[in-house]
């Protein structure tokens, strides 16, 4: 495992990062501290959370994730670990998360993080992020921006000054963004750099073989701005791995439970995207899902990559990716498909 600096900030954090969704719906605690154990075994030390979690969002599970992850804490060498976690954004019917006032205001930021903090069992938190901007933005497969559907928003350096406080309470180390936009990650940098408030280290966005989107705005502003990507959803759901061609429904599995969440990839040429994808993994002699991530692991501005798992077979085999080196003859494979079916799910 190695380990890369996040941002412009002193943590050093695995190149894999564990993603923890699926805990408290579906996997239980004892499942989620299997996998929670196995990834420290194997040199993870960062671990990536959230308050609405798991997913889908329910007021019968929300804050389990943070729970089971809390519960595990007690037993672990705090300082060893990088915990990071997110306050819910704005635009959802959510009224069981603070009664349904979602802005990124002072007020809410100081609930969240005390509400966090209690579940996780802990005095701080490493690295706290805005689970999405407090202002309209296409989402989760949107891609045209819209200005008729603009919000009120709480202004960029109020949400900053909300952050800095909890920083200099201790209560949060670093802070970062996530499913940013180019402007966006600008403007925090910006206005922080005015006023003296803490920058933005990170920025948590989808990035996967279907979904490459960050190389067009993103990877130039976040070398600029020294602030590190933590990939997300690098196997796009899953359907990296293959098991969802041909119309295949394999039981248990997150689209078949959730059949909501497929609408992001329910797009023209994703199938075929990862029908190729697939043949170049098996002509080398590789899994689709080692494939994908080493992909990702590949990328100059990838500091992390969040990986997920339901089972620790799903989870060991993510982690064999650390194995592979994709050579040069691979990489212009991918690029050649890349061209042929250009971020078909972004």
């Amino acid at each position: 495992m190695r380990y890369r600096q996040l941002g412009h900030s002193p943590l050093q954090v695995s190149e894999i990062c564990l993603g923890t969704m699926t805990f408290g719906e579906q996997n239980t605690q004892t499942e989620a501290w299997e996998q929670l154990d196995y990834a420290v075994e194997h040199g993870i030390n960062f671990i990536d959370t959230a308050e609405m979690y798991p997913v889908p969002a329910r007021a019968e599970t929300q804050g389990a994730t943070e729970r089971y992850i809390g519960e595990w804490l007690q037993h672990q060498p705090r300082e060893r670990l990088v915990i990071a976690t997110k306050i819910t954004g704005p635009g959802r019917p959510w009224h069981w998360i603070r009664g349904g006032s979602l802005s990124i205001s002072r007020n809410n930021l100081k609930q969240a993080v005390a509400g966090s903090l209690k579940r996780l069992k802990t005095d701080y938190i490493d690295l706290y992020q805005i689970h999405w901007p407090d202002r309209y933005v296409p989402l989760f497969g949107g891609v045209a921006y819209d200005p008729s559907q603009e919000r009120p928003t709480v202004p960029i350096a109020e949400q900053l000054q909300g952050l800095a406080e909890l920083v200099q309470e201790g209560l949060v180390r670093y802070i970062g963004l996530s499913n940013e936009t180019p402007w966006g990650v600008c403007e925090f940098c910006h206005v922080a750099e005015q006023l003296g408030l803490p920058r933005v280290v990170s920025i948590q966005n989808a990035y996967s073989l279907l979904n490459r989107t960050f190389e067009m705005g993103l990877a130039e502003v976040c070398r600029h701005e020294q602030v590190g990507l933590l990939a997300y959803s690098p196997l796009a759901f899953g359907l990296l791995t293959g098991k969802y061609l041909g119309g295949a429904k394999p039981p248990g599995s997150r689209l078949v439970l959730f059949e909501s969440f497929g609408q992001r990839y329910r797009k023209p040429n994703v199938e075929e995207a990862v029908a190729a994808y697939v043949r170049i993994a098996r002509q080398h002699g590789l899994t689709p899902a080692q494939l994908a991530l080493a992909f990702v692991r590949s990328r100059w501005f990838v500091t992390s990559t969040i990986i997920g798992a339901t089972n620790l077979a799903q989870l060991k085999e993510n982690l064999s990716c650390l194995e592979v080196e994709l050579s040069p003859a691979i990489l212009a494979e991918i690029e050649a498909v890349h061209q042929r079916y250009p971020n078909p799910a972004p």
